[in-house]
């Protein structure tokens, strides 16, 4: 099995230069993807600037040359998913195939009614996924698409070019939701991406995703499995006892679930962890350094970590 790692640096008062910096770096050590996320502003921070997520993987994409960009998510209810389509097939061409898709049915209601945008409950919600999901792999797979649903229609719209990737960019499904979420996980999701705020029962939930893979005919090994996750890591087990202090008060409570799944350890420690968790499904890694890529965890990743996993 391969390991697949990558960096989620989310753009909480950022400038674009500092964001590319930041992407260059990671893809000069040779880390394989950057993830940022989809939101109007900051959740909780509205007084923090915040780039538009889109908008900024395009460019970090322009601006970069074998640097996988993604979102972990993007938000449904703000693009309809035709123009997704063309947005994720333009931006494959300008990147070369390079483009990784999250989507997600929104997570914050407030960002929603402060700008006037729908969002609905739940239910409501999970089914404007699945079509838009149904939408994004036809027109990334056809020239031209046609789709009836409760919620969108699709009438011979053309869509071409075509993705660079083949048979399009990889979609991302992330949750543990047993309701909505993992069934539309096993239907279109190439990865099923386990949140931070689902560490603690993601084996269980695991399970629930290989039934709803079967109910459906799909084989659950042909579903990849990431985890999202906080990385405390440090050269030494006196530099580790700093890190952990930094990480409980950048990342507190349950939702970041650091001291229950999250990655924490020297380098040796974290060869065997992330080992141990490939034994178990998960290939995919998308850390959140603790240090936020502003100290040495990226270099020991790409240095002492990512050369010893095989």
């Amino acid at each position: 099995m391969t390991i697949d790692i990558g960096i989620y640096l989310p753009q909480v008062s950022s400038t674009f230069g500092q964001m590319l910096e930041r992407a260059v770096r990671v893809e000069r050590l040779g880390i394989r993807s950057f993830w940022i996320y989809d939101h109007l502003y900051t959740p909780g921070l509205p007084d923090r600037s915040s780039l538009e997520g889109w908008t900024l993987a395009t460019a970090l994409l322009a601006r970069t040359t074998t640097l996988r960009i993604g979102h972990l998510v993007l938000d449904n209810n703000l693009r309809h998913p035709a123009l997704l389509a063309k947005m994720i097939a333009t931006a494959d061409e300008i990147s070369n195939g390079r483009i990784e898709v999250g989507l997600g049915s929104g997570s914050v209601a407030l960002e929603h009614e402060q700008a006037g945008i729908a969002y609905g409950p739940m239910a409501e919600r999970s089914a404007q996924l699945g079509e838009a999901l149904a939408i994004i792999d036809g027109m990334l797979t056809h020239e031209t698409f046609d789709f009836v649903g409760d919620h969108y229609t699709i009438d011979g719209l053309p869509s071409l070019p075509a993705p660079v990737q083949q048979p399009r960019p990889p979609l991302h499904v992330g949750g543990i939701g047993e309701k909505h979420t993992l069934p539309l996980a096993a239907r279109y999701a190439d990865v099923w991406n386990v949140p931070t705020y689902g560490l603690d029962q993601w084996e269980r939930k695991a399970k629930v995703l290989d039934q709803a893979c079967e109910t459906i005919g799909r084989d659950p090994r042909s579903l990849r499995w990431s985890h999202q996750a906080v990385l405390v890591l440090a050269e030494d087990d006196a530099a580790l006892t700093a890190a952990q202090e930094q990480a409980g008060r950048r990342y507190p409570g349950t939702g970041w679930n650091v001291d229950v799944g999250g990655y924490v350890g020297t380098p040796a420690m974290l060869v065997d962890r992330i080992g141990a968790m490939g034994e178990r499904g998960i290939d995919q890694f998308i850390f959140l350094p603790s240090d936020r890529g502003e100290g040495d965890t990226l270099d020991l990743l790409a240095e002492e970590v990512v050369p010893r996993l095989g």
